[in-house]
């Protein structure tokens, strides 16, 4: 049985992951301002699968990739961790 501090660092690494697909689709968007290097869709696909809660933040906060058809992903994603978090919530509590 897991601990809660195990839980707490759990959380906590997701958190950190999500704050960097965050920081991930910001640079992108100031890449796509300037007329730089881009990241490529298809790795800002896979970032927002493994941190949904922080792809959907900044493609709200800054309107970034919210008219590409393919990022209509991101909302299945988040739906999909948060199911999985609450499993794991429900998992552990018993």
């Amino acid at each position: 049985m897991l601990k809660i501090s195990d839980i707490l660092l759990i959380f906590a690494v997701y958190a950190i992951i999500n704050g960097i697909v965050f920081l991930c689709f910001i640079l992108d968007k100031r890449a796509a301002q300037k007329g730089t290097r881009r990241t490529p869709e298809n790795t800002l696909l896979f970032y927002a699968f493994i941190g949904p809660f922080g792809a959907g933040a900044a493609m709200k906060v800054f309107r970034h990739k919210t008219r590409t058809l393919r990022f209509y992903l991101v909302p299945v994603f988040l739906l999909l961790h948060l199911g999985i978090l609450v499993w794991i919530f429900l998992y552990f509590m018993n």
